[in-house]
């Protein structure tokens, strides 16, 4: 922040007074440049833990003949789970000790995951058939990959927001150099 500002109110006008801060004070406030390369990318990331863990747990749930809601349960558990463990290599090979890792990891992919699966889930559970669809239909993989895409569209736009506001993974970056 450069300055704040404060309104008072003498006789009907208002007067302003303005408090600067320190170059080093507004420098530490300042968000990363959010930009759409930067929000699809790490949505990508996002995106590839998700689909592995989503992808195993309807397999898994199909195969295991498990009903709709312990099937999706299950990838849910297994997107986040996946999710998670791609950016927590990632820290831990930046020399971040374990509980540390772990912090940033919930910090930078809890929302991304969590958009994501309500996207990717919610499209599943609405186009006609596909959560009755076997191993072996087309109808079983086009919808997860569909919904997939969509998750995509609709997270890529929250990841922007969140780097913008120096969140989610932008809290990573730092650990890449």
């Amino acid at each position: 922040m450069g300055a704040v500002m404060q309104h008072e109110t003498h006789s009907g006008h208002a007067h302003h007074r303005t408090h600067d801060h320190t170059h080093e004070q507004a420098h530490h406030h300042h968000a990363p440049a959010a930009t759409w390369a930067m929000a699809a990318q790490a949505t990508l990331h996002c995106l590839t833990g998700c689909a592995i863990g989503e992808v195993l747990g309807m397999v898994i749930g199909t195969w295991l003949g498990w009903g709709n809601a312990p099937t999706m349960a299950l990838a849910i558990v297994l997107a986040f789970f996946f999710g998670y463990s791609l950016t927590l290599r990632g820290v831990l090979k930046a020399g971040v000790g374990f509980k540390a890792a772990v912090r940033v990891a919930l910090a930078a992919d809890t929302l991304s995951i969590a958009v994501m699966e309500l996207i990717d889930n919610g499209v599943i559970a609405l186009w006609p058939n596909a959560m009755d669809a076997h191993l072996g239909d087309t109808l079983f993989w086009g919808a997860l990959a569909a919904s997939l895409v969509i998750a995509f569209l609709a997270t890529t736009p929250v990841n922007k927001w969140m780097i913008g506001r120096g969140k989610g993974h932008a809290v990573v970056h730092q650990y890449h150099h």
